[in-house]
């Protein structure tokens, strides 16, 4: 009996001292900061259409095995962010053209639904919370702080999904519009570009305000519009930048 019980205390106390459950492994969580952090380097394109990428140097920089960052590398190369070629080398994927449009349709037809449902549900604190981003916006543009003014940009959509009570909709969209947020870094440093940003902002919110929800979903069809229209005169200033269509 004695020896018994001897057994069950080693088991308990093995059981106590093994791998604690719900802690992610070192590897997993070192994978996922580089994927977060190099996923935002290149939609945000601080990392450039064309621009060679090199797995030991992350490696490096992160103090860590080739092993995280190849499984992030591959992640992003399912997102078409980069592209590996096994002879060549890893590079920052070019601009597909081609799928531009259908992006900014599918978010313009989620985003016109997102502006409806929001003028209907707003209450005053959220209507004062949007006020207060498109400020951050001006006060962005005025410092000619674009990152600053990209963020402010994101959250003002981001809340009124919120607002129209459906933030699982911006997720959506935060994936269908990876391409368009590399195209819109493009189109930010346009001279009064962001200054329109914010005037296309204003409707969108007057008619939120307004509890008009017609007259928000059309403000914020124009306001995405706008990005298909700049589509050509972008790929025209900066060619180099985009993936061939043929």
């Amino acid at each position: 009996m004695p020896a018994r019980s001897t057994k069950k205390t080693e088991a308990s106390a093995s059981a106590m001292t093994g791998p604690r459950r719900g802690k992610p492994p070192q590897r997993a969580t070192a994978s996922s900061r580089i994927y977060s952090e190099l996923r935002s380097e290149l939609v945000t394109m601080r990392r450039r259409p064309g621009e060679a990428v090199s797995e030991s140097e992350i490696a490096l920089s992160y103090g860590v095995s080739r092993t995280p960052v190849r499984e992030a590398i591959l992640k992003l190369s399912d997102e078409g962010l980069l592209d590996v070629f096994p002879q060549s080398g890893i590079f920052v994927s070019r601009i597909p053209l081609a799928a531009l449009p259908e992006a900014i349709i599918i978010r313009k037809a989620l985003e016109e639904t997102t502006a409806r449902l929001a003028a209907e549900r707003a209450t005053t604190s959220q209507i004062l919370q949007l006020r207060s981003i498109l400020e951050r916006q001006r006060e962005a543009d005025e410092a000619g702080d674009r990152a600053a003014f990209h963020r402010a940009d994101e959250l003002f959509h981001a809340t009124i999904a919120d607002v129209a009570r459906h933030p699982g909709i911006w997720t959506l969209i935060l994936h269908v519009k990876v391409h368009v947020d590399r195209y819109r870094q493009l189109t930010l440093p346009v001279s009064g570009r962001m200054t329109q940003v914010i005037a296309e902002h204003e409707p969108i919110l007057a008619a939120i305000e307004a509890r008009d929800p017609q007259r928000a979903g059309m403000a914020m069809e124009r306001h995405l519009d706008r990005l298909l229209r700049d589509i050509s005169e972008t790929q025209h200033t900066n060619p180099e930048f985009f993936a061939s269509t043929e």
